[in-house]
């Protein structure tokens, strides 16, 4: 190997040692050396007034400090030898002189270098032209006649400005002519007339045209209209003017402002509304202007593309027009380079993260000059945004610009790469003092500069290191923040730089002070007329705060005169009804404030008598009048309002054709009208009547108005709820919501049912149907998309267009099975499946998955007959390709097919696949007995696993002796093979307790353990030698004054019961409960650690724990089934060589076969 190599570092690895370099607004001090950066230019597009200079801005800094160049068209631009062109002492900013000379001299495109020694830094190219404001070519207008009603367009064709100008209408007075719902004007400036009435003849209709950069104002010729009714127009449904048919198209850039336009025309005037199809319009970026015909979206995303619907109604119809709006992009920045301080031998990046549509194409050039061009560097490596710069050395600073671009723009970036080798230096002042609030957060900051970056340390009190970590957090600019401030954090903080080239430190304060607090807030006052109002505001706040304290009235300054402020109060004197309101005090230090707020509300000393209030009494005197086709003028006369001031007014109708008696909301008038104009449907037989309402509730109705008949009509709407579905393979039910007998507006109401099949360009089929809402059509293919229409008709027309609605035909079971199924068995218990997912034609329905079918055919060490027969079905949601079959069982093999789900069923299977678990560990062995018990041996038996997962290996048998203190003896293994289910073992101890645990393995390993206890014969020798304590003359002598203290205590007791006394039972038995259930204490001798409560069960398995207790974990048998009685025996030094203690509710006789006589210890337990 080849000691002298260096290993060069892989792109990622690179990018990992520059995101050091990486931090954002790095400045170099300009006391050092360092390229030319720009700092102000002229916008891209400039613009200038001929009647002022031309000033184009080109200013940067660097160190030196750079000259600067020019270049015009593509050229170099001598700015010395032209005399009306002055370039800025300092500064590349360019004024041009142009008075006296033709403007148009000096348009093109100028583009500014600033250069040291260093670099070269460019700007973007600045487009200069000439603001335009042309005259109005020459035209002769000829005089408008048009038949009232109709709608009418007046052309501005306003002159081509630089920039466009602002179109206005006026008259020869110079007033702006009004404009509402029914006259309004586009965007392209021409006048719109939705229908023409009388009033609107005149002769001066003047189009005028406002240029912003030269502010001249350009006239067009006169327009004269008159407005004729010798052949009236009539009512009539909406249509467009602008834009016309029924769909167009629009483009805008992403940033810029949408503007989409509808204009329609109809009698009476159309209302537009506007929605989005398939989503929602952008309400916080959304405005309308022009009552609505205009529609504009502020700071359009990609998101805003899509279909715009804008629709136009009036009371005779509705009609609809889509703008198409795609969404293009200039280059925008997703991140623009940033400048680079390298060290020597240092490697540094350039990102130019550009986003557009069309994607834009990214250029770099080096000091000005395409990177094809430059001298070559072999320490520069171009990967498509990105620069890379590796071992940099001294001099090789310099500047790269980013160009990206696409057909609607471009964008450029200056950064440099600065090469120095600096020490640290802190730019954040010295000693300076930061107050905070306690537990708000605290910034101490330190910022620094140096090349290699400095590393930022922190110590407080100038002693304890600052760590990353709760409460502190340090930022890679080297600020330290204090999430939650305490007092405990107020100190001396000090942060120190430091790089290969020195260290620096800096000094700061942190002061943490006590929060500003209103201890008593102002209450809520009632006060009489020509009283006193107090409100108390009591603050708590830092003693070294200095406090200032703000009252307010309704959230303004308090008004001058009778208001008295004092620290901690304000007092407001000769109160009247002017000063109700609410009071507020606010308490402000430089550091923080509180507030708090109450109201004040004036009353009269003596309360004025009590005002009657009641419904009003019902209009009166109905009349109808200018009667209609679609429209009728109601007049009334309002009742008494009985002290209530009426709110509105309440119409309703009744329809004597088609609902009579039945009363229906129609309008509402405002409490002060009179009178209403009521829009009226077809071939209805109306009848109207009045309620008023104030705050009472409303009154009685007034009589009913006298009869108006409407004449019919076509419908002017179509049914609603249009839905299609399949019902039977390949039928499409067609149904909707049908009209009332007040929506037909004339008789014989039927509807036209249209159908195709979508996307296949075929003619509209079309069947008439009675007044239904279903119809069926048969025999079509299977689910196939149909488009559906249905229409209102009657005998006077057809409805208004109808919508289309999509639904789909009716559905089949699938024809095919999924294909290519393959299975991965991931371990014993899990496998996955993959599968080809069916074409969508031969699904024939809504595809709802899949479903995969196993069965679990046989172990590989069993017969047929023992296998697990049933079979396990997984439904996978969706067009998927893979499922998971968990739980399976190991060493077996299944059988797995899989059918594809869709609304009607399950399609056919697909082709059988088998596939086999692998070996898993064993289940237990299927029981563990012992048996033949004597004084030293024990024979086990067991039986197989019921379930072997494998081949089975053999056994492993542990046991371990339990002595009379609870405590594990050592264990001893034995392995078996499997053929293999018992064991005699023998050199056991007698009298002694044994617990076992047995487990069966395959290949894979140990399966679960099962355990039993067991005893050896007792030694009876040992139990003979024990009778004789009982014949011993202390053990007569103790028994004797035991039983002389309880006859005492028996007196006692019965003494003190007979002169009344009571005796506390419960708390007796709670100190002497039956010695056969209490546990016994290691320190008494007795025993403690076997109990048959749920809590304290013997040992099985683990050793005594520290409190002496022991848990019973795996076996339910009872420790006394191990003995032969209740009665624990000792032998003479007292150790335990019975059994346990039997449970509480035994008799302590029962189960002793043993003709021993019964120990003396007993009978002494007894007593305790």
């Amino acid at each position: 190997m080849d000691r002298n190599r260096k290993r060069v570092p892989g792109f990622a690895a690179v990018l990992l040692i520059l995101l050091s370099h990486m931090t954002s607004a790095l400045e170099v001090p300009l006391d050092l050396p360092q390229p030319p950066t720009i700092t102000l230019q002229s916008p891209k597009d400039y613009i200038f007034d001929p009647r002022e200079n031309i000033v184009i801005h080109c200013e940067a800094k660097g160190k030196p400090h750079p000259s600067f160049l020019w270049t015009r068209n593509g050229t170099h631009f001598e700015v010395e030898k032209d005399s009306k062109v002055l370039m800025k002492p300092g500064s590349g900013t360019l004024v041009i002189d142009i008075s006296g000379e033709k403007a148009e001299a000096y348009e093109g495109t100028y583009q500014c270098t600033a250069h040291n020694e260093h670099g070269t830094a460019v700007s973007n190219s600045i487009v200069i032209r000439q603001s335009r404001s042309p005259l109005w070519s020459k035209e002769r207008n000829e005089a408008i006649a048009v038949q009232i009603g109709g709608s009418l367009v007046l052309k501005c064709r306003p002159p081509a400005g630089l920039p466009p100008p602002v179109i206005f209408w006026m008259d020869n007075n110079f007033q702006r002519l009004p404009l509402d719902q029914r006259v309004s004007q586009a965007l392209n400036g021409d006048l719109y007339f939705s229908n023409v009435l009388p009033e609107d003849t005149r002769s001066d209709y003047i189009c005028y045209a406002r240029f912003p950069h030269t502010q001249t104002i350009q006239q067009k010729q006169p327009i004269s209209v008159t407005v004729l009714d010798n052949s009236p127009d009539g009512e009539r449904r909406p249509r467009f003017m602008m834009p016309q048919g029924t769909t167009s198209t629009k483009m805008v850039l992403r940033g810029e402002t949408l503007e989409l336009e509808c204009i329609a025309d109809g009698l009476p005037t159309p209302e537009i509304s506007w929605q989005k199809d398939g989503g929602e319009l952008p309400s916080s970026r959304m405005s309308f202007y022009n009552f609505k015909k205009t529609l504009k979206v502020s700071d359009v995303n990609e998101a805003d593309g899509g279909d715009y619907r804008c629709t136009a109604t009036n009371n005779l119809g509705t009609v609809h027009h889509i703008i198409q709006v795609t969404v293009k992009a200039a280059p925008f920045w997703v991140s623009a380079p940033r400048n680079l301080i390298l060290a020597p031998n240092e490697t540094g990046i350039l990102t130019c993260r550009v986003d557009g549509k069309p994607k834009p194409l990214i250029t770099w050039l080096v000091n000005g000059v395409s990177l094809q061009n430059a001298p070559e560097d072999h320490t520069r490596k171009v990967d498509d945004d990105t620069v890379i710069l590796s071992n940099v050395q001294s001099g090789s600073s310099a500047v790269y610009q980013c160009n990206a671009s696409n057909e609607f723009g471009y964008l450029m970036a200056n950064a440099f790469v600065n090469v120095l080798a600096e020490p640290p230096r802190v730019l954040t002042p010295p000693n300076r003092v930061y107050q905070v609030i306690t537990n708000r957060p605290a910034l101490l900051h330190c910022a620094s500069f140096g090349s290699p970056i400095p590393a930022i340390t922190w110590f407080k009190d100038s002693q304890t290191s600052v760590k990353n970590g709760d409460p502190y957090v340090i930022h890679d600019n080297g600020t330290l923040e204090i999430n939650v401030a305490q007092p405990i954090n107020s100190g001396k903080y000090t942060c120190i730089a430091t790089n290969n080239f020195g260290i620096k430190e800096n000094h700061m304060y942190l002061e943490v002070k006590e929060p500003t607090r209103i201890l008593k807030q102002p209450e809520y006052k009632v006060v009489q007329r020509g009283m006193s109002a107090v409100f108390e505001c009591r603050v708590k706040h830092d003693p070294s705060l200095i406090p200032t304290m703000t009252w307010l009235k309704d959230n303004r300054e308090l008004p001058d005169g009778r208001f008295e402020v004092n620290m901690e109060s304000l007092t407001i004197k000769d109160v009247t009804e002017e000063d109700e309101g609410t009071y507020t005090c606010i308490m402000n230090t430089t550091l923080d404030q509180d507030s708090a707020s109450a109201m004040l509300t004036v009353v009269e000393a003596t309360p004025p008598p009590a005002i009657v209030y009641e419904k009003p009494d019902p209009p009166t005197d109905l009349e109808l009048t200018d009667q209609t086709e679609r429209s009728v003028h109601l007049t009334w006369i309002p009742g008494d309002e009985h002290n209530s001031p009426t709110e509105k007014f309440l119409i309703q109708y009744e329809d004597l054709l088609h609902q009579p008696g039945v009363w229906i909301n129609l309008t509402e008038a405002s409490g002060t009208s009179t009178t209403a104009q009521l829009n009226l449907s077809p071939y209805v037989y109306y009848s109207f009547r009045v309620l008023a309402l104030n705050h009472v509730g409303y009154s009685q109705p007034s009589q009913p108005s006298s009869q108006y008949r409407t004449n019919p009509a076509a419908p002017d709407e179509n049914p609603s709820d249009v839905q299609c579905l399949g019902t039977m393979p390949g039928d499409l039910a067609i149904s909707w919501t049908p009209l009332t007998g007040f929506q037909a507006n004339g008789p014989s109401l039927e509807y036209k049912v249209l159908w195709r099949q979508k996307d296949t360009g075929e003619d509209w089929s079309s069947q008439n149907v009675g007044n239904a809402s279903q119809f069926v059509v048969s025999g079509g293919p299977v689910y196939v998309p149909y488009e559906v229409m249905v229409q209102a008709l009657n005998d006077y027309g057809s409805g208004p267009e109808p919508e289309v609605v999509i639904g789909h035909s009716g559905g089949d079971l699938p024809l095919s099975a999924p294909d290519s199924v393959q299975i991965m068995v991931h371990n014993s218990t899990l496998a996955e499946v993959h599968w080809e997912p069916v074409s969508f034609p031969s699904v024939r329905g809504k595809l709802e998955g899949y479903k995969v079918y196993y069965r679990r055919e046989s172990g590989l060490h069993e017969t047929e007959e023992d296998a697990e027969q049933r079979e396990r079905v997984l439904t996978f949601s969706g067009n998927r390709s893979e499922g998971r079959l968990p739980g399976l069982q190991p060493y077996s093999t299944y059988n797995l097919t899989i059918r594809v789900l869709n609304n009607k069923g399950e399609g056919p299977p697909s082709p059988s696949k088998t596939f086999k678990t692998p070996e898993g560990v064993p289940g237990p062995p299927s029981f563990l007995n012992a048996i033949n018990p004597s004084l030293d041996t024990l024979t086990l038996q067991w039986g197989p696993p019921t379930n072997n997962n494998g081949r089975l290996a053999g056994y492993t048998l542990k046991y371990q002796p339990v002595n009379n203190t609870n405590e594990l003896g050592p264990v001893k293994v034995m392995t078996f093979l499997a053929n293999e289910t018992t064991i005699t073992l023998g050199n056991l101890n007698s009298s002694m307790l044994y617990k076992f645990y047995l487990s069966a393995k395959t290949i894979k390993g140990s399966g679960p353990i099962i355990t039993e206890e067991a005893f050896t014969v007792m030694d009876t020798t040992v139990a003979n030698r024990q009778v004789d304590i009982a014949t011993q003359g202390w053990f007569i002598g103790l028994m004797c004054a035991i039983a002389l203290l309880i006859l005492v205590l028996l007196i006692v007791c019965f003494i003190k019961r007979n002169k009344g006394g009571k005796y506390p039972v419960k708390e007796k038995e709670d100190a002497h409960q039956d010695p056969e259930i209490q546990p016994m204490k290691e320190d008494d001798g007795t025993f403690g650690e076997y109990s048959d409560t749920e809590d304290h069960k013997p040992l099985k398995g683990s050793r005594t724990p520290s409190n002496g207790t022991v848990r019973r974990d795996e076996s339910d048998d009872s420790l006394v089934d191990y003995g032969e009685g209740g009665d624990g025996q000792f032998n003479e030094d007292g150790s335990f060589i019975g059994q346990y203690s039997g449970k509480k509710e035994k008799d302590t006789h029962e189960g002793n076969e043993s003709s021993e006589a019964p120990s003396p210890v007993n009978a002494m337990n007894s007593f305790v």
